[in-house]
């Protein structure tokens, strides 16, 4: 069984992940890793955290000589901000600082605005952000102060989620597979991909080397021009800006999932994995939403004879709007996902809340904050598909070593390319 866990907070020592189940002889590199987490803090847009953390992963376990050995892979990320929050994030009993002298401000300023910085980040979190876990989470577990809630929810976690993406990449990869990522949408600028929907591979990879040379991840010079205007406006606005990213595979086996339930359906754990990336409201594969609008006639993607002659079992797509999957198996097409993630919910202008303490109005409070993550957050649903398929191929293919592993993958592939199981 491959799995995974992430512990930490975004203010704390650091972020701990955890791989089990990877095969025997994996090559894994820290620098490998470190690539990773330099693309999740790249973007324009990003805020005051990202010139504080220079995020690199060390091994602590699971990894001898530069390859895996079957263990469970153990990976540490120190937070380098954690040496000017020990004392708000201190484990062992101390005393808590209370509210600023006459309660909350209800503007959130007053009072507060006279304290250091660090006597601001010592007060209790007491009015909560509209659009964050801040409330939801108070209420679930019954947190007086709300930073036992956001120093989990807060999207520093998905540093750790990139490191593991990192080791499932490096398994892919051994086995052919490409994963990739690009913004298709910020706010009101937009690109619009020709062909939209191609079932070739080689228009994803163009596509996602020049998102790489692109501050917003766009591979259209146009787009990313009007893009980079849409964050500037937010950003002199006080607000923030959300926007739709665009993740994929290349190389994926056909067969992986199962339409035999509902939670083996490789569509339905897809969809769970991207939705769990922080901000992040919608999922679509393929086609996506696009598929409301278009009659059946024009929705799917027929399925044509070789045009290299009819062969047994052999057939070619001319389009890819199923995006890959089709009754929640891989199709051995390019799997593409969409997202839509919404702008953050942490504003310099905060937003109306109530100091739950007195019930009074306040505005909402104010943690550091960038202003779009939008290209930061398909390179975590990078991660995050891979994830997913690594968990896919080793539970459709098994293997304790990746010699193993490939040589099932290989036969798997040499077995579909002749027609099987109709040759």
């Amino acid at each position: 069984m491959f799995r995974w866990l992430t512990g930490g907070e975004s203010h704390g020592p650091g972020l701990t992940v955890i791989v089990d189940g990877l095969p025997a002889g994996v090559p894994l590199e820290a620098e490998r890793v470190a690539r990773e987490l330099a693309r999740r803090q790249e973007g324009y847009g990003r805020g005051g955290r990202m010139r504080i953390e220079r995020d690199r992963a060390r091994f602590l376990g699971g990894v001898r000589r530069g390859r895996s050995t079957g263990a469970p892979v153990v990976l540490w990320i120190e937070n380098r901000d954690w040496a000017n929050w020990q004392a708000v994030m201190d484990p062992e009993p101390r005393e808590t600082g209370g509210e600023p002298p006459g309660g909350a401000p209800a503007s959130g300023a007053g009072e507060a605005s006279a304290l250091t910085a660090a006597e601001r980040r010592a007060l209790p979190v007491e009015r909560p952000r509209p659009g964050h876990a801040d409330l939801a989470g108070s209420l679930k577990y019954g947190h007086r102060d709300m930073r036992d809630v956001l120093e989990r929810a807060s999207a520093r976690e998905t540093a750790a989620r990139t490191a593991a993406g990192a080791v499932a990449r490096a398994l892919l990869a051994e086995l052919g597979v490409e994963v990739g990522s690009f913004v298709e949408r910020i706010g009101p600028a937009a690109w619009r991909r020709e062909p939209a929907y191609p079932a070739e591979e080689e228009p994803w990879r163009a596509w996602a080397a020049a998102a790489a040379r692109s501050p917003v991840h766009c591979p259209d010079a146009a787009a990313e021009a009007a893009m980079m205007e849409a964050v500037d406006q937010a950003l002199r606005a006080g607000d923030t800006v959300g926007g739709r990213f665009v993740a994929f595979a290349l190389g994926v086996p056909p067969g992986l999932g199962s339409y035999a339930q509902w939670d083996r359906r490789l569509d339905g754990r897809l969809a769970q994995a991207i939705a769990s990336i922080p901000g992040v409201k919608a999922v679509a594969f393929g086609a996506g939403e696009e598929m409301a609008e278009l009659p059946g006639s024009r929705a799917h993607d027929p399925i044509l004879p070789d045009p290299g002659g009819p062969r047994p079992g052999r057939f070619v797509r001319p389009s890819d709007r199923a995006g890959g999957l089709e009754g929640g198996v891989t199709n051995g097409e390019p799997l593409v996902v969409s997202a839509v993630m919404k702008p953050l919910a942490t504003l310099r202008r905060g937003l109306p809340s109530v100091h739950l303490p007195s019930g009074q109005p306040a505005e909402a409070a104010y943690e550091r904050s960038d202003v779009c993550v939008v290209p930061a957050a398909g390179v975590v649903a990078e991660a995050m598909l891979a994830l997913v398929l690594a968990e896919a191929l080793l539970e459709k293919l098994g293997g304790d070593s990746l010699e193993e592993l490939r040589h099932r993958v290989e036969e798997r592939r040499r077995a579909w390319e002749a027609g099987w199981p109709w040759a």
